[in-house]
């Protein structure tokens, strides 16, 4: 639009217009650039972080890449804790555990030789061998799997008020513009000279820097939760979490520690406790330990015990069809055999009896109900018989700020809901702790016994979820949704990745899956929920920066268009000239930036757009900047009678330093001096471009002087306006609390409803 009115400035052969435009033009187009990119930049290097990479053979030299410059044919090396970083064909004779339940759903690591296949997005859990990619990129098994999370998604909140905003304003402005175009039209106005000022107009009304403005703030937001280990992959998510009203979690490693401690033995057939743990840790990998593994080495360990003693003759590692693991151990000239895995297989290994079988059922469920895992643990006797020792029960523990971070979301008005695979006992015994609430429903309680059904309000009502697969997180996500709630969820694996992106805020925890840091919103790049509290402070504290800039930027609209349609309707008069209505928009940027880096307060519940509430507010600052200044207009115009000119100059200024000042007005509910005051940037921001049109309307830069006298007069008449427009602010926000202003809240919640339909 501003390229079109200086085209039309050159037809009309109005060259200072024209160069006065075009100069404008680039600085405005330098100035959104320059934002944006730097926005840009930030959220690119933050992405980078989370960038895979591959230890590859290239040159004859092991170095390390970017796992997205890998091809086929290139020889990788796969270790411990390494994410193997594309399909890939194992090499050689060694032995490699790898976890790829975020890919399969299996719940335990799988065995794999040379000759096998190795997934993209998997974890090495145990051994050391090389391997040959073999697909890469949406070619690969994992590519194939996380392009499933297309079919998902939900439209931001955000977007859409953005959009009721921009089509208020634009609908108000084409009306308005419309109709001085045809009055200009039907009074004999140059056909150029009225469209020049139409289309410059419409620019002055419409929220062109409305794109820089999100850019930045949301920019500025993320780059604080980047320090605070959160990367925000998508802006706009930011203002979903400031309106989250519910959080799903996952349990492991999430609210939990998922670094499991063994617990009181619970003997059976073993004399003392020393016999049961010895025997679970000399079946136990003591070279590269699993998890499980490792808390029984180490509550051994804490005894003072020592397995010098014993020698390892063979080894078999945990077999997920068995479920157990076991080895075969000398000491002296003593041989007997150990295995451990879960109570039924090793139940079934020592071929327990009815009796002994019920004994250790009761005994499971009983460690379960006390948020317990167990291990049962067997040993041969002199007689090569098996007996079974004990049950070892294993804790995953609450992470050491897990409640309290539960409580301040509490406080903020988040409702944290636990969703877990694990046993339903296991998981009301961890939510309890945590003070989650006790009502856990499993999968089949919400689904059904096959899976098809959905019980939505049994849904709402839970405080948490077990027995649950990655499928059930996106129904329960998409049923929350259709009751009105906000919703935000937490996941790792990529078969998380369609919730993840159907939740209105996905979060990816530390250590996730690419496929899941993909579809997710928000990616924790450290352990444990405590950033999430302050991602939502974050949040919430850009909202209210989002929402100060929304009833600035309608407010101003209002004030601008009203004043000049009506000078141009009833008094045929045109108070403002192209240059001055550019001038106007061009400095209006610059403290609008600002609001970026304000201090505001943050809501203690998750917040709304409350477009009713808005447009309310921003009406009655509006029309009653329009009459004062209509109030000044007659002052300079009929009393001290001065040129058109000096007049035109006159509003000119009195609209820039009144608009500047509303900014101050709408950064909060309260009084001007109410705490936090503005920030050190939106001040300057503010100040600057204030005097920098003062100093324009004195001296004359693109404008007819108007000397100080004048130029005082419009401050002084600013700064009451100032006063007079807290006085409607503090009135209006009350009569909003109250109802009075619409008469009763039942009228107020209708326009609120017909503005969102």
């Amino acid at each position: 639009m501003i390229e079109s009115a200086a085209v039309l400035a050159a037809i009309g052969q109005r060259w200072e217009d024209f160069a006065v435009i075009v100069a404008l033009l680039a600085i405005n187009a330098g100035v959104g650039f320059f934002e944006e990119q730097k926005a840009d930049n930030a959220i690119e290097a933050l992405k980078q972080r989370l960038a895979p990479s591959a230890h590859v053979l290239r040159d004859g030299a092991w170095r390390d890449i970017a796992a997205r410059l890998l091809v086929p044919g290139d020889r990788v090396a796969l270790k411990l804790g390494n994410i193997v970083p594309a399909d890939v064909e194992l090499n050689g004779d060694g032995r490699l555990s790898i976890d790829q339940s975020a890919l399969t759903g299996e719940s335990l690591p799988v065995e794999k030789t040379g000759g096998d296949t190795g997934y993209s997005g998997s974890i090495v859990r145990r051994g050391e061998m090389e391997a040959t990619v073999t697909a890469t990129g949406v070619q690969s098994y994992f590519g194939r799997t996380a392009k499933l999370v297309e079919t998902a998604g939900s439209r931001s909140h955000f977007q859409q008020a953005v959009l009721k905003i921009g089509n208020f304003l634009i609908l108000a402005t084409v009306g308005l513009v419309g109709l001085i175009l045809i009055v200009a039209l039907y009074r004999g106005d140059p056909l150029i000279d009225a469209l020049l000022f139409a289309l410059i107009l419409t620019v002055a009304a419409i929220p062109v820097a409305l794109p820089a403005v999100l850019s930045v703030t949301m920019a500025v937001g993320a780059s604080t939760l980047a320090r605070a280990k959160a990367i925000v992959s998508r802006l706009v998510s930011i203002e979903e979490l400031a309106s989250a009203d519910i959080l799903c979690c996952d349990k492991t490693g999430t609210l939990t520690k998922n670094d499991r401690t063994v617990g009181e033995p619970v003997l059976i057939a073993a004399g003392d406790a020393s016999e049961l743990l010895i025997a679970a840790a000399l079946a136990s990998e003591r070279e590269q330990p699993d998890p499980i593994d490792r808390a029984v080495l180490d509550r051994l360990n804490a005894t003072g015990q020592d397995l010098s003693d014993f020698e390892v003759r063979s080894f078999e590692p945990f077999d997920p069809v068995r479920k157990r693991a076991a080895a075969e151990i000398q000491k002296g000239p003593i041989k007997f055999r150990v295995a451990k895995g879960a109570p039924q297989a090793i139940a079934e290994l020592v071929e327990a009896d009815g009796g002994l079988q019920a004994k250790v059922a009761s005994q499971a469920d009983a460690l379960a109900a006390h948020g317990y895992r167990t291990l049962g643990v067997a040993r041969t006797g002199p007689d090569g018989a098996w007996r079974y020792l004990g049950l070892l029960p294993l804790l995953d523990p609450p992470r050491d700020d897990t409640a309290a971070m539960i409580a301040t979301a509490r406080d903020m008005g988040l409702d944290v809901r636990m969703v877990t695979g694990d046993h339903g006992a296991i998981a009301r015994e961890i939510a309890g702790t945590l003070g989650l609430g006790t009502n856990i429903l499993s999968a089949q309680e919400v689904f059904g016994a096959d899976g098809a059904g959905e019980d939505g309000d049994k849904i709402e009502a839970a405080q948490g979820f077990a027995q649950v697969f990655p499928e059930h997180k996106f129904k329960i996500v998409r049923a929350l949704q259709a009751h009105g709630h906000v919703v935000g969820m937490t996941g790792d694996g990529v078969n998380d990745a369609p919730a993840l992106k159907q939740a209105d805020v996905g979060i990816a925890v530390s250590g996730a899956t690419d496929a899941a840091r993909a579809a997710a919103d928000l990616v924790l790049t450290a352990p444990g929920l405590a950033t999430i509290a302050r991602a939502v402070e974050e949040a919430r504290r850009i909202f209210a920066r989002m929402t100060s800039y929304a009833t600035f930027r309608i407010a101003e609209t209002i004030r601008v268009l009203l004043f000049i349609a009506l000078s141009i309707l009833v008094f045929n008069f045109y108070p403002v000239t192209p240059v001055m209505i550019v001038l106007l928009a061009i400095l209006n940027d610059f403290p609008i930036m600002m609001i970026a880096y304000d201090n505001v307060t943050v809501a203690g519940t998750p917040v709304r757009w409350r477009m009713s509430r808005i447009l309310t507010l921003a009406t009655m600052l509006g029309l009653t900047g329009v009459a004062v200044t209509f109030l000044l207009f007659w002052y300079v115009d009929v009393q001290l009678g001065l040129p058109h000119a000096t007049t035109q100059t006159v509003m000119f200024l009195k609209l820039l330093v009144a608009g500047h000042l509303t900014i101050y007005l709408t950064r909060n509910t309260g009084t001007i001096w109410q705490r936090p005051w503005p920030s050190l940037r939106l001040i300057v921001a503010a100040e600057s471009t204030q005097m920098l049109g003062t100093l324009a309307a004195v001296y004359g830069w693109f404008v007819t002087p108007i000397g100080w006298p004048l130029a005082l007069l419009v401050w002084g008449v600013a700064l009451a306006e100032f006063l007079l427009l807290s006085a409607v602010k503090i009135w209006t926000y009350r009569a909003l609390d109250r109802g009075a202003l619409f008469g009763h809240q039942h009228y107020a919640r209708r326009v609120e409803g017909s503005l969102r339909s």
